[in-house]
């Protein structure tokens, strides 16, 4: 009779499982549609390098904001049942590992943006900066859902200046959208954690002010979502595809507010990992369709 035995995790993968790579997919695919947006004003074409950079740029940025919030984090991660189960917590993974991963993937990030241009590694430290802030928001404000809409701004608005060299209204609004989006699933995925949060001190709009008051701001927020990315459509100049994705976005949205309601949370992963992920791969699609129908060529 042989027993069998459980493989260990490489560091590395136990590094990405740390900063969830896979959740790359909320915020990618609008950085790809701001730079394909730009290549399709700017030249009808799209440039497959500068796709590239932007590709390794973006998920680089991601993953040291990501690894930065575990590492400042993981004393609060450690007192809430939901998150005690983390790599650092837990200690299947250290700090000084963490610590490596964040500064290999600062190095990345430095190293794509200076390829792309100048001037993207000269906001690099910026961009930086205010994705890492979001990890310190919860110890000094109630909004620390507003510090992360700030932070997802940065993806498309830093796609668009990697193409363009300019941040053009189109831009800003696409920011905008994903900010809002992001930030106001946040509010919703953090009640879970409202009574931990108020017991720990770890400071958060639900622990302040109730699951039912963030559940109404973050409804609220996301109407100002797909406001934003119509400003976005109309700004680009897009066609009706994208119209049509962004009205099955809408709908989506609204489903995400309809299975979660404050007295049952259960339906908030759900909401999380399939309604989000089906918004972002599938606005994608249709914006990158309706480029294509319009003249974006390879």
């Amino acid at each position: 009779m042989t027993t069998g035995t459980v493989p260990q995790r490489s560091p590395l993968r136990k590094f990405l499982s740390l900063v969830m790579i896979e959740h790359s997919v909320f915020a990618l695919p609008f950085a790809y549609i701001a730079a394909l947006t730009a290549m399709w004003l700017q030249t009808r074409t799209v440039h497959w390098v500068q796709l590239a950079l932007i590709t390794v740029a973006m998920v680089a940025a991601r993953t040291v904001a990501m690894s930065a919030n575990r590492i400042l984090d993981r004393e609060f991660d450690a007192l809430n049942p939901r998150t005690a189960r983390r790599e650092l917590v837990t200690g299947e993974l250290s700090v000084r590992s963490a610590q490596l991963g964040t500064v290999v993937a600062l190095a990345i990030f430095l190293a794509s943006a200076a390829l792309l241009s100048w001037t993207c590694l000269a906001l690099a430290p910026v961009a930086v900066f205010v994705l890492v802030l979001y990890s310190y928001g919860k110890r000094f404000t109630d909004f620390p859902q507003v510090l992360l809409a700030l932070a997802q701004f940065v993806a498309p608005v830093g796609a668009w200046l990697a193409v363009t060299g300019d941040v053009p209204g189109a831009a800003i609004a696409l920011g905008l959208a994903v900010g809002t989006w992001i930030g106001g699933f946040d509010l919703v995925y953090s009640c879970q954690d409202a009574a931990v949060d108020r017991d720990i001190g770890s400071r958060s709009f639900p622990a302040r002010f109730g699951i039912a008051a963030a559940l109404r701001v973050s409804t609220v927020v996301h109407i100002g979502t797909v406001a934003a990315f119509a400003w976005f459509g109309a700004a680009a100049g897009l066609g009706w595809l994208w119209w049509l994705g962004l009205a099955l976005m809408a709908v989506v949205l609204g489903y995400e507010h309809v299975i979660v309601r404050s007295h049952d949370l259960s339906r908030v992963n759900r909401s999380f990992f399939t309604a989000n992920g089906v918004i972002g791969i599938g606005l994608f699609g249709f914006a990158l369709a309706d480029l294509v129908v319009h003249g974006l060529g390879a």
